[in-house]
């Protein structure tokens, strides 16, 4: 029950639900046997295991890990229902993952049953996945479906967002779902990485004349004008001052684009400190600075798993933008990393934009909003699905300066509480994300204030 202004109470869909309905072991059709986790200190006795899968899992990132997942829901987590999936072989070996969490979503009082992956609705996780052993594909998905079917009193509709669109279980899903004719609607949103070559001056052939120039000549400015160091935050007595200088040089650009600023939140900054001390211990946190007279003026915050980085987040003093401290840190971080034996630098999701500059190419995370055939959820995604179609055609025919000025009235009335299913479909826009727009201005105030 939550407790508003005045003393009112409103009733949560998690006090609704019958919590018998959950059983603790489920043996399918398929011979796979699904235990349900929904607390995390339940979820700590399969940690090993879970390790185990994804050491064994072509696809894996740091956004399917036990320390990201839980890291996230302990920042995040409050509102929503744990229930993570565990699928078991014959022999009891754990063979696939269905990190999942309950929630609710739609415009009140229509509250819909939402099933989404844990970690999603903050806008804070890509590569989210459903991890599986290869060969077990298929059983996991049709053992999946069986449970949602028989637990329908638990949701209304799902929503997996950020999905890789070649992960194994997730195509195996999306063949359950046409199979079983339920409704699945898929959208693709826009992401980036650079693939990294073995040396460095192979990889500076690949960027403009005027770039390789710029690396050098920045470099030797900065150095001329200040005492430069920059390094990978490498111990935990380092995380304060390197994450700091990240919340406020983030900020700052955020609020000089007239936008809130994601480490306004609490809960994300407590994220970021839990995350990075665990990951840290394992040789994972890619978090780098370049300090000017031993003051940090720019800061890029990632993970390593196995040969690829996951760009997350950075943040460049305004006060040094005509140095161009951002642009000199980024060069120096992937020399090192080519140097490491780094394959992929993933700029994660996002439009391409000033990424393009660095050698990205462009690549696509997968949405997929599904519901049972003739359910309420099955309309309300077909509506949303609807309304998305109809946007599109407006931006497509419209005059700019007309739907610039519609998207501005839009802004303007959108709901200040994001959870609902209709405004996380807008704010995953590439062409309305805030994310996008402050990146490009960071770009575009370097290259104006070029001297």
């Amino acid at each position: 029950m939550l407790k508003l202004a005045g003393g009112a109470r409103i009733f949560t869909v998690f006090e609704a639900l019958d919590r018998q309905q959950v059983s603790r072991d489920m043996s399918s059709d398929q011979n796979l046997k699904i235990s349900v986790h929904e607390s995390l200190e339940s979820l700590e006795h399969v940690r090993l295991e879970w390790d185990a899968l994804l050491r064994d899992y072509s696809y894996a990132t740091i956004f399917s890990t036990y320390e990201w997942l839980v890291s996230w829901w302990r920042a995040f987590g409050a509102n929503d229902r744990l229930l993570v999936l565990a699928f078991r072989d014959a022999s009891s070996t754990l063979v696939g993952l269905a990190p999942m969490a309950l929630t609710t979503c739609g415009p009140f009082p229509f509250r819909l049953r939402l099933l989404r992956l844990m970690a999603d609705g903050s806008h804070d996780s890509d590569n989210l996945d459903l991890p599986v052993k290869a060969g077990f594909e298929e059983r996991f998905a049709e053992s999946l479906l069986c449970f949602l079917n028989s637990k329908r009193r638990l949701w209304d509709l799902g929503e997996l967002n950020t999905l890789l669109p070649h992960s194994p279980g997730a195509s195996a899903l999306r063949q359950a779902f046409r199979k079983r004719k339920w409704v699945a609607v898929e959208k693709q949103t826009p992401a980036s990485a650079v693939e990294l070559p073995p040396t460095w001056e192979e990889y500076l052939g690949r960027l403009s004349s005027e770039d390789q120039k710029n690396l050098v000549r920045y470099t030797r400015r900065l150095e001329k004008r200040y005492a430069v160091q920059i390094y990978r935050c490498s111990v935990e007595s380092q995380l304060p001052k390197c994450l700091e200088a990240l919340f406020e040089h983030h900020q700052a650009r955020w609020k000089a684009a007239g936008e809130s600023g994601s480490f306004g939140s609490p809960e994300r900054r407590k994220f970021y400190y839990e995350l990075s001390r665990s990951v840290l211990r394992q040789g994972r946190l890619d978090l780098w600075v370049l300090e000017l007279d031993g003051r940090v003026v720019a800061a890029q915050f990632g993970f390593r798993y196995g040969r690829q980085v996951f760009q997350l987040q950075e943040g460049n003093d305004p006060q040094h933008a005509t140095d161009r401290v951002g642009f000199v840190l980024r060069g120096h971080v992937i020399k090192q990393l080519i140097g490491d034996g780094i394959q992929i630098y993933d700029f994660l999701g996002g439009t391409l934009g000033y990424k393009a500059r660095w050698g990205a190419q462009p690549r696509a995370y997968l949405n997929v909003a599904f519901a049972r055939l003739f359910s309420v959820g099955a309309a309300y995604t077909l509506s949303l699905h609807h309304a998305s179609q109809s946007k599109a055609w407006l931006r497509k025919h419209l005059p700019p300066p007309i739907w610039d000025a519609l998207h501005r009235m839009n802004l303007q009335f959108q709901p200040t509480e994001r959870e609902d299913a209709a405004s996380r479909i807008r704010s995953r826009d590439p062409l309305t994300s805030p994310k996008d727009r402050v990146a490009e201005s960071v770009a575009r105030t370097e290259e104006n204030k070029k001297s």
